[in-house]
């Protein structure tokens, strides 16, 4: 894969120097979070400010995924670019990546994805912790993007694989909210239809208690469009939740 470099973006990452892996992999930052060591390399994430706008850099080393096309691993920030890419191409609302590149060094593969950051927005998770000190209309509001957001996102054909609070991005607008996701690594093609479109929603209400049956109700019409069948994917989503609760 090719370095890519967002259009709207080259002329700033040129002005400071940054338009290339080299400078984006030396560039001297202090991480957001701990590294990610999980799979047996490192992946780190800092913020990086250019004048008025800002990103998100993340470098990582080994830090490897297999799939059938890439057995023997390939950076996870490479899947999470074409996944990117892919939604893009597919119009669902989703993070915008403004650098890709990757490169072998002796015992060594390493990757750099840079990101817009969403500044502006505040995650799911956000709304939940004051959900009680919010008005009707905003909930209803919030509960529609959601809906909204996962019925664009699966009539794409694609499932998240990660549909949680902390996922959903959500930026308020008049008397309504946009939507977006982040992390789009675990991100594969529906292929059992219902069944995957159930298996995405059913980790978001899990973890989203706070939800009363009515408001659940709210999101699921506005995710199937209308009433008509709100109640089938009601018990549906109820019986996978109680089955991985059982186990």
């Amino acid at each position: 894969m090719s370095d890519f470099i967002a259009a709207q973006d080259r002329a700033l990452l040129e002005s400071h120097g940054l338009a290339s892996f080299d400078a984006l992999w030396a560039l001297k930052l202090e991480a957001v979070d701990e590294p990610n060591t999980e799979r047996g390399g490192w992946s780190t994430v800092y913020r990086l400010e250019l004048g008025e706008r800002a990103f998100y850099l993340k470098r990582q080393s080994n830090h490897l995924t297999r799939s059938l096309l890439h057995p023997f691993g390939e950076p996870t920030f490479a899947r999470e670019f074409r996944n990117i890419r892919r939604y893009a191409e597919l119009s669902i609302p989703a993070l915008q990546a403004a650098f890709f590149a990757e490169r072998s060094v002796p015992s060594e593969r390493r990757a750099v994805l840079l990101t817009r950051a969403l500044d502006g927005w505040q995650d799911l998770e956000h709304w939940l912790i004051c959900w009680g000190e919010l008005d009707s209309a905003r909930r209803t509001a919030i509960l529609r993007a959601c809906g909204e957001l996962a019925r664009r996102l699966h009539q794409a054909g694609q499932m998240h694989g990660c549909f949680y609070p902390k996922h959903i991005f959500l930026r308020e607008r008049a008397e309504a909210f946009d939507a977006q996701l982040i992390d789009l690594e675990k991100t594969r093609p529906l292929l059992l239809g219902r069944r995957d479109r159930i298996k995405d929603l059913e980790p978001l209400l899990r973890r989203a208690r706070i939800w009363s049956e009515s408001e659940v109700r709210e999101l699921l019409e506005a995710y199937l469009g209308g009433p008509a069948d709100v109640e089938i994917w009601w018990r549906l989503l109820g019986a996978r939740q109680r089955n991985k609760e059982a186990r």
